[in-house]
């Protein structure tokens, strides 16, 4: 009988370990003087207007002020006139021109566009990268620079008091260039880490708390 107690609490005694184990920290602190030394930005979950860049290959013409393009797919029906053009030579990336669209005509496929640049383009430079800019709208989003893909799931640190970050799971809708469409997972105005996430996510799973993260944000979980 005694050793069956010794065994009962010795399991017992694994299981509360196990579970501490697999429970893990709640977030991770971070000093001021880390913070300062990683450049650590936060960012505020808000509508902001996401924006996609639709690219393709373009030519310019002989007055070195028009550029023409063919698109086709799901992309071509995005592309409208008056939208903006970042346009540069493949040969010379540093040098970007500004160019807005000016006659977009559909064909079986897809769309012919043309683009008026703003000044000349650059001499002996026949082709041209274009990055045609679509407004998707004004979603709640947080910035590309704040989420952690992880297979599927993507995360973020979020503020759970001064110093202390909790990872939360996002539900995601359009990526932008600069910000990702938020469909679930957070509140507006939480305070997530932009720069400075990858260290925080090192440091949450050095700390043993790898399970995975919660799947909302601290301050919606439940009080007993």
């Amino acid at each position: 009988m005694l050793v069956f107690a010794l065994a009962a609490g010795t399991a017992g005694a694994q299981g509360v370990r196990e579970h501490t184990r697999l429970a893990g920290p709640k977030g991770t602190k971070i000093t001021e003087s880390q913070a300062a030394a990683l450049t650590l930005t936060l960012s505020a979950v808000s509508p902001r207007l996401v924006q996609t860049w639709v690219r393709t290959a373009g030519t310019i013409d002989k007055t070195g002020k028009l550029l023409g393009a063919t698109l086709s797919g799901p992309e071509a029906a995005l592309v409208k006139v008056g939208q903006r053009v970042r346009a540069f030579p493949p040969s010379s990336k540093s040098s970007m021109y500004q160019a807005y669209i000016t006659r977009v005509v559909p064909h079986a496929g897809g769309v012919d566009v043309e683009a008026s640049l703003k000044a000349p383009g650059r001499e002996n430079a026949p082709h041209y990268v274009m990055e045609i800019v679509v407004e998707q709208g004004p979603f709640l989003s947080v910035p590309n620079e704040a989420i952690i893909e992880e297979g599927d799931r993507h995360i973020v640190y979020v503020v759970d008091q001064p110093g202390q970050y909790v990872p939360v799971e996002i539900q995601t809708g359009i990526q932008g260039e600069l910000f990702t469409q938020v469909l679930g997972g957070i509140k507006d105005e939480a305070q997530v880490v932009t720069f400075g996430s990858f260290f925080i996510d090192a440091e949450h799973k050095l700390k043993g708390f790898d399970q995975g993260p919660p799947t909302t944000p601290p301050d919606d979980r439940p009080h007993h």
